[in-house]
């Protein structure tokens, strides 16, 4: 019977492991963790970093999310937007366009149609400049629904702006799928030349809430 190279390669590594005499060894898990800057530093670094990722930031207040989310929705021409079925509906009374509830029922198409996508988001990372998305929380949504739209508005409030990644990631869960977003979408696969909304929206807006 022929052996192919796939089994040759895999006999071979099946004997090496079955020979080795060394012991388990104890992986360290020291990451450096609780890191906390001033809230004015951290939150100025998270936005410094967004601004360089090709980030558009809006600071607000609680009392002037609504209005400011209007302001960049209209700014973005964005008469038809999706939500999860989690978003705040306060969060919307001050804009006018056509607002669609996501299910899983949605298929990608008909979220292509949208103009823009509003959600909440889980934890961000002043360092990195990096948000989280919890797909299992009510105000995030659905993977798709922040990938398929070309404009993804983001809420965040920061008093959930963590320093650094251990100390994000500590607040997350890890059985829930999880999202990073560090800018628009872009690669630069291509001849090295910098191309936005290859795997995911082309605009990122973020709506930042200083006072919670």
């Amino acid at each position: 019977m022929t052996t192919t190279a796939r089994e040759t390669v895999l006999q071979r590594v099946r004997d090496a492991l079955a020979g080795d005499p060394r012991p388990e060894t104890a992986v360290p898990r020291a990451y450096r963790t609780g890191r906390h800057l001033p809230d004015q530093d951290r939150l100025a670094l998270f936005v410094d970093r967004l601004v360089d990722y090709r980030a558009q930031v809006h600071t607000c207040t609680a009392d002037t999310t609504a209005a400011v989310l209007a302001e960049v929705l209209h700014a973005r021409g964005a008469r038809k937007i999706g939500v999860p079925p989690g978003l705040d509906p306060a969060w919307l009374t001050a804009y006018d366009g056509q607002v669609v509830t996501d299910s899983p029922d949605v298929p990608a198409p008909r979220l292509d149609a949208l103009d823009g996508v509003v959600t909440a988001s889980a934890v961000s990372c002043a360092e990195t400049g990096t948000i989280f998305l919890d797909g299992a929380a009510p105000d995030q949504g659905r993977r798709a629904l922040t990938l398929v739209p070309d404009l993804h508005v983001c809420v965040v409030d920061g008093s959930s702006v963590q320093t650094g990644v251990p100390e994000a990631v500590a607040r997350l869960l890890p059985e829930h799928p999880i999202t990073l977003i560090s800018g628009p979408s872009a690669t630069s696969d291509i001849e090295l030349e910098r191309v936005e909304g290859v795997h995911g929206p082309r605009v990122l807006e973020v709506v930042l809430r200083t006072d919670v």
